[in-house]
């Protein structure tokens, strides 16, 4: 087509249409968002009973102490505090966490720790420092889903760790390192999220073995470890020894302290560590330094570790509230786990049963739970959902649990 001009001289070939901008990222296209968030947008209404998201309770963050802690900083080292810093992170900061560590049976020192935006920043971190485009991590089975998130972003092949109610299996992880080759194990052996479960001291040991015999790195998660109701802390793969050269530890202060403060570190060997250090100077420069300041200062004024015995005090009676409701809100044949601490319960129902497709139904009786099938790399079991049992008070967890039985009868 052409157009006169505006002297009615020759004419004008018109502009060609606008070509489509180029299209995302593979590795975007392919990786799913979270099933979590997603649930959480659909459910912000008030009146929803959540058990779905993994949110700390906000009526017991310590804010007097966190307050105090960034008025100290901002009045008393603001120039410091609203600077750019190190890679690594603050100083001040990483030698507290060393000494938590060194006081839980792991000697750390301060430039053994790499701070992090967050614990899922080191999951990022470590998938680009160790991963390419078609390389095989392996995964307990369920798995955390943010984890899958981050390995899949990073284009790797996620294989899932058969297992039992102790944990990935070790013989059958050796039979996976030697058959696929990965480059890491990942693993939340302490509270896990989703089931809750944690993994026996010999269990840890095996693990340990095979990736020292095999050649391994493991990834060991553990946002949730201080938060114990009962039973005896057991140590960290980090700390057997045939591990201590092939274990990243993850941490974070979201569940202890505040997960709006964003601070989380990992604990590796230098190289790895180093690596991850470059990682995150592309990523983000650094961790927000007034943030670590605060939280620095925090744990030089105050008794954390008092703190999380009083937050885990109150989520026991939350956990016990949710154990004594299920039966009567889950049908019969259905059974649960019975978490020592942390944040989530997982529940089976009868085969027939898929919590995916009941989630709308359950929804309108204005609660909600996330289903199993996202957590889970290989074969999903449609019957399964998580719970998250800290948020709520016992009395609105009785009422969750009652308008959950109605739901999934319909």
């Amino acid at each position: 087509m052409t157009l006169p001009t505006a002297l009615g001289t020759a004419p004008v070939a018109a502009p060609p249409a606008p070509a489509s901008p180029p299209p995302l990222a593979l590795r975007v296209r392919a990786t799913g968002g979270s099933p979590v968030r997603d649930i959480l947008a659909v459910t912000a209404r008030p009146e929803v009973i959540n058990f779905a998201g993994g949110l700390p309770a906000p009526e017991l963050f310590d804010r007097e102490g966190v307050a105090a802690a960034f008025r100290h900083v901002l009045e008393e080292l603001p120039g410091r505090a609203l600077q750019y810093a190190t890679t690594e992170g603050e100083p001040a900061l990483r030698e507290r966490l060393a000494q938590r560590m060194s006081t839980r049976g792991l000697p750390t020192d301060a430039d053994d720790v790499l701070v992090t935006t967050g614990s899922q920043q080191a999951l990022s971190l470590l998938a680009t420092a160790l991963l390419d485009p078609g390389d095989t991590v392996l995964v307990e089975d369920p798995c955390y889903l943010a984890a899958l998130q981050a390995f899949g972003l990073a284009g790797a092949r996620v294989v899932a760790v058969p297992g039992d109610a102790e944990g990935p299996d070790p013989e059958a992880l050796a039979e996976l390192v030697v058959r696929e080759r990965p480059k890491l194990l990942y693993t939340v052996p302490t509270f896990q999220n989703p089931t809750g479960r944690t993994l026996s001291a010999e269990r840890r040991s095996a693990l340990a073995s095979v990736a020292a015999v095999h050649g391994l790195w493991i990834v060991e998660d553990d946002p949730y470890g201080e938060l114990r109701y009962e039973g005896e802390r057991v140590p960290w793969i980090a700390a057997h020894p045939d591990a201590r050269d092939r274990t990243v530890l993850l941490g974070s202060f979201s569940k202890v302290m505040a997960p709006g403060l964003r601070l989380g570190w990992l604990r590796a060997p230098a190289e790895l560590r180093r690596a991850c250090a470059v990682a995150k100077q592309a990523a983000d420069l650094h961790t927000p330094t007034v943030n670590q300041l605060a939280a620095a200062r925090y744990l030089a004024d105050r008794d954390l570790d008092a703190h999380v015995a009083r937050v885990a005090a109150v989520y026991r009676e939350r956990r016990d509230a949710m154990l004594a409701g299920l039966p009567d809100a889950l049908p019969e044949g259905s059974v649960w786990s019975r978490p020592e601490g942390g944040m989530f319960l997982w529940a089976r129902l009868p085969e027939a049963y898929d919590t995916t497709a009941l989630l709308a139904r359950v929804v309108q009786e204005d609660v909600a739970y996330v289903p199993g099938a996202p957590f889970h790399a290989g074969r999903p079991d449609r019957s399964t959902l998580r719970l998250c049992f800290v948020t709520q008070s016992p009395e609105e967890i009785a009422e969750g649990l009652r308008r959950l039985g109605r739901g999934l009868r319909g």
